[in-house]
């Protein structure tokens, strides 16, 4: 998979079948659209490619957005890869192309640069300045632009829309078993290990220490987990939350990983959620707490 981040694509990536979106999530309502688009390159004999945006448009207009995102652009990047893509164009999202009016995006991106010649998008798509341009402009627009627009309607299930919208909700309240159907894969938080206060290591419960960054925020609490490194991949458990028995006052995503007690600082790490286990509570004291760090982790074992 070729990687663009400027606006200029190879011309063996030209006349090709396009999909644009922000596929956050790479769920699997953005799986239908992209393993359509796929067969239809395969049929035409074209190449496949996904355009995208970063920042995410909804962080861009509102900086006061900072816990969004169901994965990090690196993990998009490795799902969509896995759906064998020939190239892939991040489009820098900023205050100059935010002002682009939905013909000339048109115009500019899915004409000029990318000589697009089968489009597909779900049936919500909006783009363009103040997102007027939607499946209706993009159909208008066709004939003269030499392209086709595909729309793909919502996948459902058990009568639902999946959308981000409806997972980034799912996760926020612990739902994570069915957030993971409706990604068909596990959700992960991909980050470096920091250094903490070492206060797991002091009660016989190391931890790593991975800050949330942009991620979407879970419910507070403890998790079953497995943590996957290039080196091993384990099961676990994890806390998100501000660490109440000790008055903490930052977000911190801790992870007690089963059969490694080794230091993993600045190593890259995923953890992987299995299950919601309980609720972040405070604790009396030490005695109490390691009791129950006890008890998750025989749950989460089971």
């Amino acid at each position: 998979m070729r990687i663009y981040n400027n606006l200029i694509i190879n011309k063996k990536h030209q006349n090709s079948v396009v999909a644009i979106g922000n596929f956050d999530g790479i769920h699997l309502g953005h799986q239908k659209v992209l393993n359509r688009a796929r067969q239809k390159a395969k049929t035409k004999r074209l190449p496949f490619g996904v355009i995208t945006f970063e920042p995410m448009p909804a962080m861009f207009f509102n900086k006061k957005i900072k816990n969004h995102r169901i994965n990090s652009l690196l993990q998009k990047k490795t799902q969509l890869k896995k759906l064998k893509l020939d190239f892939l164009m991040i489009i820098n999202f900023n205050k100059k192309f935010s002002k682009l009016s939905a013909e000339q995006f048109i115009k500019k991106i899915i004409f000029n640069k990318a000589k697009c010649k089968f489009l597909y998008v779900s049936n919500n798509f909006k783009f363009g300045f103040k997102r007027k341009g939607n499946t209706q402009t993009l159909t208008k627009y066709a004939n003269s632009y030499n392209y086709k627009t595909m729309i793909t309607n919502p996948l459902r299930k058990a009568t639902k829309v999946i959308s981000s919208t409806i997972i980034r909700k799912k996760i926020s309240q612990g739902k994570i078993y069915e957030v993971n159907k409706l990604l068909n894969r596990n959700w992960c938080i991909q980050g470096k290990v920091i250094k903490g206060e070492k206060r797991g290591r002091k009660i016989g419960f190391p931890t790593c220490n991975i800050n949330l960054k942009n991620y979407i925020m879970p419910k507070l609490g403890v998790y079953s987990v497995i943590a996957e490194t290039k080196y091993f991949k384990k099961q676990g458990i994890a806390n998100i939350g501000y660490r109440p028995t000790f008055n903490g006052q930052n977000l911190l995503l801790e992870v007690n990983i089963f059969g490694i007690n080794k230091n993993l600082y600045n190593k890259e790490i995923n953890i992987n959620f299995i299950k919601f286990i309980r609720p972040e509570k405070k604790f009396k004291g030490l005695e109490q707490l390691k009791k129950q760090i006890k008890i998750d982790i025989i749950q989460a074992k089971k």
